[in-house]
């Protein structure tokens, strides 16, 4: 089966800023992937690709089989967007948002809008500009959703939102996964959103994507260790595989990419002790590959 999404080495620049450095990403059908990265990072710049805002400088970008620049009207027709930008036009009401949504897309929904609008706690004769920054995001999800597109972009959805909305968010999520078997890209800083809804997740750094993988095995693959030196050093231990440090002396914490026999064998090199060791959570997996490296600082 072909992936919904097929981004092949796409690079793209703004000035001397080097915002995607020939990204390679593959969204399945029925997948849910997690888009982190600090701010930055490239996200929305490889969101608007999607979308086909922004068109490569190098690589292709493919939606539905089809070029998302040479062909706005077919692709966007599938594709759900919401993003922490507030676009909604502030004079509609919410059933005139409706009536003005359902104009673009055949597969409206108007029962579904309604019961969308009940579940947000949203009143239908509302003006938008009257609404709070959490009831805005609440209509503008009902948009997203209520025409039922195959693809749901959601770029940092819940950035501001105090938790009851971002419970709201989430939860449209969760009942589009397992009612519809729909396909989401959902961007967002807040971790335990992405842990919380992804099967899959993705994290750019410096416009590169420096992994992609199923969330599970992400963590059954990056190991937390507490590796005790024989003498103190004032530089982390070499440890092929680590992918972050804390410590100082002779106590070091280590984000370890492998298999614990390896971690054991490359400490017993150093003369050095592992005692203790689990399975790291995707926080410090994140904050580990977040680091600078020594040719970043």
């Amino acid at each position: 089966m072909n992936p919904i999404v097929d981004i092949q080495n796409v690079t793209r620049s703004f000035g001397r800023k080097t915002a995607l450095d020939n990204v390679n990403l593959q969204l399945e059908k029925g997948t849910v992937l997690g888009l982190v990265g600090e701010n930055g990072s490239g996200k929305t710049t490889l969101i608007k690709h999607i979308l086909g805002l922004y068109k490569p400088e190098r690589g292709t970008v493919s939606v539905f089989g089809m070029n998302p620049a040479t062909h706005p009207e077919p692709v966007l027709a599938k594709i759900g967007y919401l993003s922490e930008e507030d676009i909604l036009p502030g004079w509609m009401r919410i059933y005139e948002l409706q009536r003005f949504m359902q104009g673009f897309y055949a597969t409206w929904d108007q029962d579904y809008a309604n019961q969308l609008v009940r579940e947000f706690n949203l009143e239908r004769g509302a003006k938008l500009n009257s609404l709070s920054k959490g009831q805005r995001a609440r209509a503008g999800l009902m948009a997203a959703l209520a025409y039922k597109p195959e693809l749901l972009l959601l770029d940092e959805p819940s950035s501001g939102l105090d938790p009851i909305v971002r419970r709201d968010i989430l939860g449209a999520i969760v009942r589009t996964i397992a009612e519809e078997g729909r396909t989401v890209l959902f961007s967002s800083h807040l971790l335990g959103e992405v842990d919380r809804v992804a099967d899959r997740v993705a994290m750019m750094k410096n416009g590169k994507i420096i992994f992609c993988d199923a969330l599970d095995d992400l963590k059954e693959t990056h190991l937390e260790l507490t590796l005790v030196l024989p003498a103190p050093v004032q530089v982390p231990p070499q440890l092929k595989g680590a992918v972050g440090f804390e410590g100082r002396d002779k106590e070091w914490s280590v984000v370890f990419k492998g298999t614990a026999e390896d971690a054991h064998l490359q400490a017993k090199q150093l003369n050095a002790t592992i005692v203790s060791q689990r399975c790291a959570s995707f926080d410090e997996i994140f904050v580990a590959y977040a680091r600078p490296t020594e040719g970043e600082k």
